[in-house]
């Protein structure tokens, strides 16, 4: 290669390679631009959580509700109240109505964000609609849970110091992707659990502290329905599951998962899910699961912490 070919590719190669990232980040801009907003709250986006902290504070905030609909979406949305009053690090939930007032269904998603926009960082969700494209059949009507909370850190913040009031706003639009939407009617009072989603709830909010078939921060959960509370063999309860007599049917699961220290005073025990659809899920899941491996039990048991 003649020296002037040589000193011309030293200059193309470079652009070619900044031309390239330059593409690279035209076509992921939409998707770092979310993950820049998640991490930092800018704008106020809020944070996804599968559990709420294990501290409260006694500083209080409110949480109003704002609520819009796309002019091109025939559903009525609004909130069941317009605001509730929280401590920090209180898991909370509340309620949004949806009616689909057209002959057809129709899959519809949520935009959302908090204000001001300094609260978006320490605002928490743990339970909600807007992760996924929700479809409403003809005339279908529905209350929707959404299940947050403020961080503690919020009171730390001192952009937050004279913050009294969060509102979280939701607009609902009418879906570009119907194909991947989930039904609304999973919300109504007599759908049936589903193990399916049981599964991907128990691998987000379960799956840190318990596994199928081997204790970790707690017991194995492997065949838990039938099972006498406290009596995996390996693991150290705490002595008020140890002592409660309790089998774990599928309502005394459905009750310890709505508030396990106010079922069983004195558990160490932190998780809480408060919708009952979740609920239902998880535990419908667990059968599933218990029916298929059978009760096989182990034993390596790791540190004192969350119980079953």
């Amino acid at each position: 290669m003649n020296p002037r070919h040589r000193k011309n590719l030293k200059v193309l190669v470079p652009m070619f390679a900044i031309l390239g990232m330059m593409f690279g980040l035209v076509a992921y801009a939409p998707q770092l631009y979310r993950v820049f907003c998640g991490a930092t709250g800018y704008g106020g986006t809020t944070q996804r959580a599968y559990t709420d902290p294990a501290v409260t504070s006694d500083r209080t905030v409110t949480v109003a509700f704002d609520s819009n609909v796309a002019p091109d979406l025939p559903w009525r949305f609004e909130p069941e109240q317009r605001s509730v009053t929280v401590h920090l690090g209180e898991q909370k939930m509340v309620f949004f109505d949806a009616e689909n007032l057209s002959d057809k269904p129709i899959v519809a998603h949520a935009t959302y964000n908090v204000t001001p926009e300094t609260s978006g960082l320490y605002f928490n969700k743990i339970q909600c609609f807007c992760f996924n494209e929700e479809r409403l059949d003809p005339h279908e009507k529905v209350q929707m849970p959404v299940v947050f909370f403020v961080d503690p850190a919020f009171a730390k913040d001192a952009d937050n110091n004279y913050v009294d009031t969060i509102t979280l706003s939701y607009t609902l639009l009418r879906s570009v992707n119907p194909s991947q939407s989930k039904n609304l009617a999973r919300f109504l009072p007599n759908a049936p659990p589903d193990p399916v989603h049981g599964k991907q709830l128990f691998a987000e909010r379960c799956n840190a502290c318990h596994a199928l078939g081997t204790n970790k921060t707690g017991p194995l959960l492997g065949g838990v329905i039938g099972r006498k509370a406290g009596s995996v063999p390996g693991y150290h309860y705490s002595p008020a599951l140890q002592n409660a007599g309790l089998i774990w049917s599928k309502t005394n699961l459905d009750r310890w998962l709505t508030d396990p220290k106010k079922f069983v005073p004195g558990v160490r025990m932190p998780v809480r899910v408060l919708d009952t659809p979740s609920r239902h899920d998880i535990i419908a899941y667990l059968e599933e699961a218990g029916e298929k491996r059978g009760s096989r039990v182990g034993s390596n048991a790791h540190a004192p912490g969350g119980e079953f």
